[in-house]
């Protein structure tokens, strides 16, 4: 018979995704994750499977605090042009409070990982996929009831609120300045607005 587990999985999960999030995947060591997790490496690897299998489940957890309960919160609560600048809003508000500048675990896995690690790269471009998605229901929903603008079609403002939000994510790591980054949202969210 299995002995039950003696920590929480939960938390060891969260301390895991805030390592990673720190340090990268590749400088980041089992050794340091059980340490960070408060359990020995045996207990990582029994719960985990190793490294690459507690990264992946790390990141699909920070997608899951961040990008998904933003989605929840704003999508379908609020009218599609407003969701959209209440998303920008709130990551800018989480830059400007990142002290360690750490950044977006995502972004940080799309530029260390995904160049070099096909399975990386697609469970990436998945996630990056459901944010341009998110992005392109509120546009599409705005445009049909007239609050957004039809200048562009949906599809292309979509992927370019989906580069301003990277970019943003990016800057913010050198450079958390607030005036910064609300202009660099600013001309994004200026295109949404409808023709007068």
């Amino acid at each position: 018979m299995a002995r039950p587990r003696e920590f929480d999985e939960a938390a060891a999960l969260d301390a895991a995704a805030r390592r990673f999030w720190a340090e990268g995947y590749e400088a980041t060591s089992v050794r340091d994750l059980a340490e960070a997790m408060g359990i020995g490496a045996a207990s990582l690897y029994a719960a985990f499977g190793g490294k690459r299998q507690l990264y992946d489940r790390a990141l699909a957890h920070y997608v899951e605090q961040s990008f998904c309960d933003r989605v929840r919160r704003l999508e379908g609560r609020l009218p599609p042009r407003e969701a959209i600048a209440a998303f920008y809003g709130e990551l800018v508000e989480r830059s400007l409070s990142d002290r360690e500048r750490r950044g977006c675990m995502l972004v940080n896995a799309a530029v260390e990982l995904a160049p070099r690690d096909a399975g990386f790269r697609r469970a990436i471009d998945d996630v990056l996929r459901q944010m341009e998605g998110f992005f392109r229901r509120c546009v599409e929903a705005g445009q049909a009831d007239g609050s957004i603008s039809r200048r562009l079609p949906a599809a292309e403002l979509a992927a370019h609120l989906l580069a301003v939000l990277l970019g943003l994510r990016v800057l913010a790591r050198a450079r958390p300045e607030r005036a910064l980054l609300e202009g660099l949202v600013r001309p994004a969210l200026a295109l949404l607005v409808p023709e007068s």
